[in-house]
């Protein structure tokens, strides 16, 4: 018996989304590998060196993410995430057998390469496949992904770190290693599945355009209502894109829809890195050092944080599409902003090194617990699927790049700035993510229009004609129903026909 067609896009989603799970994988699995006692007698890091291994990381997924917007214009969505993951499996290979500062530099950076550009064009390929109806379901296994290799990358530094001898650089060896697995997996596997049919059809191979469509959404039946109509619908939107819209990086900030959206999701990804969420990933067991947890007790309530964030993401691919965007990125910012108040008052209140004292220990992991639940069933998932769906065909390739870099900017710089900023300010850097998230939840509000259900070739029309000032908008008024009008002409087409040939 076939699988049902969303079951289908969902699952070859999830595949996609191994790519996903290898940037999961490094967030977690670092915290541990700088902690490692093995790790620090070999190498010995100061603090800004301590930043660089984290930081350097990111720096080439800044890189990563520039490449991937051509690449995955001219290479096809496929080929993109292939090559990203080829590149990831060198990158593991030169860190996990590092012998000096210099080698693990060169291979966190080759690492991050790779997951920039697979980060990248994942979320892309998934929305490019994806039935309106459940796009924010599957997109959001980016997320969820990432989850699951930061839930991996979290039990597994604990068993390393308590089982292996802090005198084997085994200790954080194995757990960089374990990281080629999945991209090995992804890379040998991905080109059995399809290519995106907006990509064929954008590169003049409508035949194969409209094939995968129906192979996606009707078990193959290119005659079905639904496939005829979003095909039309693809064409011609594609059709005026060639003639009207952005075609290069220019004409995204010249063209003002274009513009427009590249704004919002190189502002939203800018946002969430400013959450604290990486300072919070990176820095886990230096953050919990703070309060008076130390070593194999952070690393567990670390691994624990991370089966919370599961969890939490699991929720938000429930219930993302019936909730939409708008309002689940606005109040989990206020939700973030109100744990990072108390995470400072603890640490102000109870200064780690002069007060022992068992509550505000346990305050403070849980704060950390509810603020993980919070960013990871709203902000975290969010930063992902709205800007693989916001542009068009032939912008979003370069629009999602350019969103992405930004990301890894803004993590780059929370990672090496964060050593150094707990070292001399402690607690009072938690103050800059206090405003930070109560400002994106007041920035989102007023410019954020709503985007769920809506299909990706109607996104256009609604950044054209919907106003900046968005609480003033009637969503209802910037919705063409376009799909909606095809599916009936078809229909109506189809029954005419049918009437015909009883007549004859």
């Amino acid at each position: 018996m076939a699988l049902p067609p969303k079951w289908y896009q969902f699952l070859v989603g999830v595949f996609a989304s191994l790519g996903s799970v290898l940037y999961g994988y490094d967030l977690g699995v670092i915290a541990e590998v700088i902690a490692c006692p093995s790790f620090k007698a070999q190498f010995n890091p100061t603090a800004s060196e301590t930043g660089a291994v984290v930081s350097l990381f990111t720096g080439g997924a800044f890189f990563g993410a520039a490449i991937g917007g051509p690449a995955g214009d001219r290479l096809g969505r496929r080929l993109t995430i292939l090559f990203g993951a080829l590149i990831f499996c060198l990158g593991g290979a030169i860190q996990t057998a590092a012998q000096s500062l210099g080698y693990l530099y060169g291979g966190r950076f080759v690492a991050g390469l790779g997951v920039g550009v697979l980060v990248m064009i994942v979320p892309l390929y998934q929305a490019e496949l994806a039935h309106p109806s459940i796009r924010g379901r599957i997109t959001s296994l980016q997320q969820f992904m990432l989850g699951v290799g930061s839930l991996v990358a979290s039990w597994v530094s604990y068993g390393t770190y308590v089982d292996i001898a802090n005198d084997n650089s085994q200790q954080w060896r194995v757990p960089l290693g374990l990281q080629i697995v999945p991209a090995g997996i992804l890379a040998m596997l991905i080109l059995l599945f399809p290519e995106s049919p907006r990509w064929l059809i954008d590169h003049g191979h409508s035949e194969k355009g409209l094939k995968t469509l129906a192979r996606l959404h009707a078990h193959g039946d290119e005659t079905d209502v639904w496939v005829r109509a979003e095909y039309s619908q693809i064409q011609e939107s594609i059709s005026f894109e060639h003639e009207h819209e952005a075609k290069s990086y220019k004409q995204l900030f010249t063209d003002k829809p274009s513009f427009r959206r590249l704004f919002l999701t190189v502002a939203l990804q800018a946002s969430v890195q400013m959450t604290g969420v990486s300072a919070i990933q990176y820095y886990s067991v230096t953050i919990f050092g703070q309060i008076g947890i130390n070593g194999q007790d952070a690393l567990k309530y670390q691994a624990i944080n991370s089966i919370i964030a599961l969890i939490a993401q699991f929720f938000c691919m429930l219930f993302i599409d019936r909730l939409g965007r708008r309002w689940p990125l606005i109040l989990g910012n206020l939700g973030n902003m109100v744990t990072f108040i108390i995470a400072a008052i603890l640490l102000a209140t109870f200064p780690p090194g002069l007060t022992s004292n068992i509550g505000a220990e346990w305050g403070f992991i849980i704060v950390t617990w509810i603020y993980n639940f919070s960013f990871s069933a709203t902000c975290g998932p969010l930063s992902w699927i709205i800007p693989s769906e916001v542009f068009d065909t032939r912008t979003r390739s370069k629009g999602v790049s350019i969103a992405t870099m930004m990301s890894f900017a803004f993590n780059t710089m929370i990672g090496q700035v964060t050593p150094i900023a707990m070292e001399a300010v402690r607690y009072k850097f938690y103050i800059l993510f206090i405003i930070c998230n109560l400002t994106n939840a007041i920035f989102f509000w007023a410019l954020l229009p709503e985007t769920a259900r809506l299909p990706l070739e109607e996104m256009n029309y609604l950044f054209s004609n919907a106003p900046w000032f968005v609480p003033t908008t009637d969503r209802a008024e910037y919705q063409p129903h376009d799909l909606e009008r095809r599916i009936e002409e078809v229909e109506r087409k189809g029954s005419v026909q049918e009437h015909e040939v009883r007549a004859t």
